[in-house]
């Protein structure tokens, strides 16, 4: 299951993912991951989720941030949640890339993927609702 948090830029993404983040360390039975771009929630994370600053892997572009997120899955078969916090800074402003990414995401099993989108809901295509969830 893929989920976002839609908005743009200091409309509260941040801070309603890590209420989620917390959330879901409190009634997980596996594993809670959260990646992030620079060091920004090493204080509002529990320490009880794995926080990953995606920087110290230099990643960029849809493409490797998808086989980073396969890679932590596949490391680690009792990850329950993943979070990904500034996704179009990691990936890029392309919103056909972005939908290609999620069908991409949508296809690993067994975990929830829940990422922060900042820009405005209308800017992103049809398609990218048919494959991920608004919360």
């Amino acid at each position: 299951m893929i989920k976002l948090i839609i908005g743009k830029k200091g409309s509260g993404k941040t801070k309603k993912l890590v209420d989620l983040v917390n959330a879901a360390t409190e009634s997980s039975l596996g594993n809670v991951v959260c990646i992030e771009k620079g060091d920004v929630l090493t204080f509002s994370v529990t320490h009880k989720a794995r926080l990953v600053d995606i920087c110290d892997f230099n990643i960029s572009g849809y493409g490797e941030y998808f086989g980073f997120l396969a890679g932590i899955k596949a490391g680690n078969n009792d990850i329950t949640h993943i979070f990904g916090d500034a996704t179009l800074r990691i990936g890029g402003r392309d919103y056909d890339e972005l939908a290609a990414f999620l069908e991409r995401i949508a296809k690993i099993d067994d975990v929830d993927f829940i990422f922060t989108v900042s820009c405005d809901e209308s800017d992103l295509p049809a398609k990218i609702f048919e494959i991920a969830e608004k919360i």
